[in-house]
């Protein structure tokens, strides 16, 4: 039996799977430059998936924001920016596999930290950056 297809208006087209390969490309070097400026040990706390997370999240919520307020962007930005570039530059699967890496080691509480840790920081980084982005874009009272 086939798989089921999805209908025509869902698929993507090629342009659209061109942007997210070139976001994707983009999003995953910059998440290799910063795993390798900030190593981590065995059983140390993986401050490079941490940080890559938390601001992937964030600018998320950026996005998100900027994209509520722009009413309708280009049809390829949010491929772009959202399913490529911060879809290649967070990492959810490491944080998975690090959490495991900690739990082997040993690192019980390095561990049970990273893992609440990253979950609360990440939700907080994306309510974050979508009021930040709504705040700045808010509309402004002229004054006489």
């Amino acid at each position: 039996m086939a798989p089921p297809q999805a209908p025509a208006a869902h698929r993507p087209t090629a342009d659209v799977l061109t942007v997210i390969a070139l976001g994707g490309a983009v999003g995953a070097l910059a998440r290799y430059g910063l795993a390798l400026a900030l190593p981590h040990g065995a059983g140390a706390f993986p401050w490079a998936t941490w940080v890559t997370n938390v601001v992937g999240c964030l600018l998320v919520g950026v996005l998100m924001g900027a994209i509520d307020v722009a009413g309708r962007p280009h049809r390829l930005l949010r491929p772009f920016l959202g399913v490529g570039l911060l879809g290649g530059f967070t990492t959810f699967s490491t944080y998975t596999v690090e959490v495991h890496e900690l739990l082997d080691a040993g690192a019980l509480t390095t561990a049970f930290a990273y893992l609440a840790g990253t979950v609360l920081a990440a939700l907080a980084a994306v309510a974050a950056g979508l009021a930040l982005t709504r705040w700045a874009t808010r509309p402004r009272r002229q004054t006489s």
